[in-house]
């Protein structure tokens, strides 16, 4: 079973999502915040991680560019979550270091989509 890291301040998000993706057979980890993300990434080590990137404590952006710097972290394919829909939004996203993007609200299919193909490429063997 695929281990995700969500990563999602709001309640609401948070429950329905991880719920949804439970019920696909996914380990579901929470953070709440991108500081808490950083120290799950590390001690968790899933093979995911959604990211929210308007998060308190420290954003989405920053916490995916220390995973991504990090030696433990690095491989970790990040799914940027955010309500911003602009394409300078996804760039900046894809600069901080996600390997993926979706917008808010969630489209389930579409992201389920993305999971398994990015899982597909990172499988661990």
């Amino acid at each position: 079973m695929a281990k995700i890291l969500l990563v999602e301040d709001n309640e609401m998000n948070r429950d329905m999502l991880s719920r949804r993706l439970e019920r696909k057979g996914y380990e579901v980890v929470i953070a709440v915040d991108g500081q808490q993300a950083i120290d799950l990434g590390a001690s968790e080590k899933p093979d995911l991680i959604l990211m929210d990137m308007s998060l308190p404590v420290l954003d989405g952006w920053e916490a995916t560019r220390r995973l991504k710097a990090d030696g433990k972290t690095k491989q970790i394919p990040i799914i940027a979550l955010t309500a911003h829909a602009m394409p300078e939004d996804e760039r900046r996203a894809r600069e901080a270091g996600c390997n993926d993007y979706d917008t808010k609200p969630i489209e389930l299919l579409r992201l389920l989509e993305k999971i398994a193909a990015l899982l597909g490429s990172t499988a661990k063997a």
